[in-house]
Formats: C-alpha cells, structure tokens, sequence
C-alpha cells in the first residue's frame, strides 16, 4: 500500500501561528521534505517533533521528486514543507506533487498561513477579487510587460518582491499603473511588521528615507478603475464586435456579459430591433 504526501503550511513568522493538525502531521509524518533543513527544524525544536528531514529545494527539485515519489509509492508517508507559508505557492513542490498524483499517492493539503493572504486581509483594499501574481520579474523590461498585462484587472493584484528590488518595483508599478492604491506589508507577523500604505510613489519616498530595507515582502495594488458603462443601444455594441471579426453569436455573448444579461436577452432585442 502506497503512503500519503501530506502538503503541510507551516508560520510566516510568528512560530505560534500553526495549527495543532499541522503539529500532529509532522510528529506523525516517516519524513519531511522541506526547502531549508535548518530552517525547518526551528519549528520542529519548537514543538518537539523528531521526524526525520530530507532537503527539497529548486536546486534538487526535479532528481528529488523522483526519489520522494519512489518512497511514497512504497508506503512511506511524507510532510512537504516550505521554509514559510503555504507550499507551491512561489515555491518548490509542484513535481513531487504531480508525481504522487500520477502513481495513485493521495496528496492531502494541510491548510494554514499564507503570506499573500495575511497581507490582503489587512491592507484595506478590495478583498472580493484578487489575483496573485507570484514574485515580479526580475528585469526591468519583463516587469514592466507583467504589469501592463494586469493594468485592466478588476481586482486587487498581490506580488511577493525581494527586499532589495523593492524600490525598483514600485517604480515599475507607479510609471505603469499610476496612482493606484499601493499596500507593502513587511515582515508579517514577525516582531517588525509593517504595512505602508499610499500610492506606489508616496511608498517610495517614504523607503528613500531608510539606509536599508529589510525583511520578506508582499506588495498589494489596487484595481483597475471600472470601465463607464456602455450605454448604446445592444444592436449596435453587437455590430461594432461584428465589425471587428467576431462571430455573430460570440458578440451576443460577450455583449451580453459585459451588461449583465442573458443572451436571450440579447438575441431577443436584435430580433425586435428588425
């Protein structure tokens, strides 16, 4: 019998912040796999679990994976890690994870703290939709393109930034999307947290002060302002999507979405208008 991959979210930073199922699959758990072995076994001294470690970081991700998912299918149960949060989420796993699956392992998720939504639930921005977009890009140029991409975004976007490109996003962020409503949350629920809000340029001025930033980042930006609402008669927003190339009935749907209709509603109209 095959063992299970257990998918365990473990502390931001506070090492209280998880939950008694986490500590007890751990304890329980033949092994853990986790990024950093030292890191983790900060958490593991802290509540006195024993369990043997094993490294898997992006480094060793793809021979590791192959190796865990060997053990998994013969019956070795395994705790996947990251060094903080939510595993996978800008984090290794995915290979090992997608390995179980394909040998028949059962993957359970073990839910807890999440940066992204820790920051999102105390920056004060819209929380009905989000998007979160993982870390920027590196280069100035592909930054710039990732934000473009997300200008219309009816939602509030979410990146993780290194420390020391931080400034350097927010430049990207303000001469892309302009004075959005921007929240850096820093070093959440660690002794150090802050949260600075303003506009992406107001944040910059404000870190310009500071010798250095420190610590792990989660930036929040507003969303789009909503489009005014079309209010030409439903015959003709059809006929300029027509115009352009859609299919007919393609037009009727999407003029249909973007005005909260039904196509029979649509559809209906054009049939009165003639």
């Amino acid at each position: 019998m095959s063992g299970v991959l257990y998918i365990v979210a473990t502390p931001i930073g506070n090492l209280e912040d998880i939950t008694y199922r986490a500590v007890r699959v751990l304890g329980e758990a033949d092994l853990i796999a986790c990024e950093d072995t030292r890191q983790t076994r900060k958490l593991l001294d802290r509540y006195s679990i024993h369990t043997p470690t094993i490294s898997y970081h992006e480094h060793n991700e793809a021979e590791r994976a192959a190796e865990l998912a060997a053990r998994l299918i013969e019956g070795t149960t395994i705790a996947l890690v990251s060094d903080a949060g939510m595993p996978l989420v800008s984090d290794p796993g995915y290979r090992l994870v997608r390995a179980a699956l394909d040998n028949g392992v059962p993957v359970q998720t073990v839910p807890g703290p999440s940066a992204a939504l820790a920051a999102l639930a105390a920056s004060g921005l819209p929380t009905d939709a989000f998007h979160f977009g993982g870390f920027l890009p590196s280069k100035a140029g592909q930054r710039v393109k990732a934000l473009q991409a997300l200008a219309g975004e009816q939602a509030t976007l979410i990146f993780y930034e290194a420390p020391h490109r931080l400034m350097e996003a927010l430049e990207a962020i303000e001469a892309t999307l302009g004075p959005r409503p921007v929240v850096v949350g820093r070093e959440l629920t660690k002794i150090h947290e802050e949260f600075l809000r303003g506009t992406a340029a107001g944040i910059r001025a404000q870190l310009a002060q500071r010798a250095v930033v420190k610590g792990e980042v989660t930036v929040l930006i507003g969303k789009a302002a909503a489009p005014p609402p079309d209010e030409r008669p439903l015959d003709e927003a059809v006929r300029e999507l027509m115009a352009g190339g859609t299919p007919r009935m393609e037009a009727i749907k999407q003029v249909a979405r973007r005005r909260g209709l039904s196509k029979r509603e649509v559809y209906d109209s054009l049939l009165e208008g003639k």
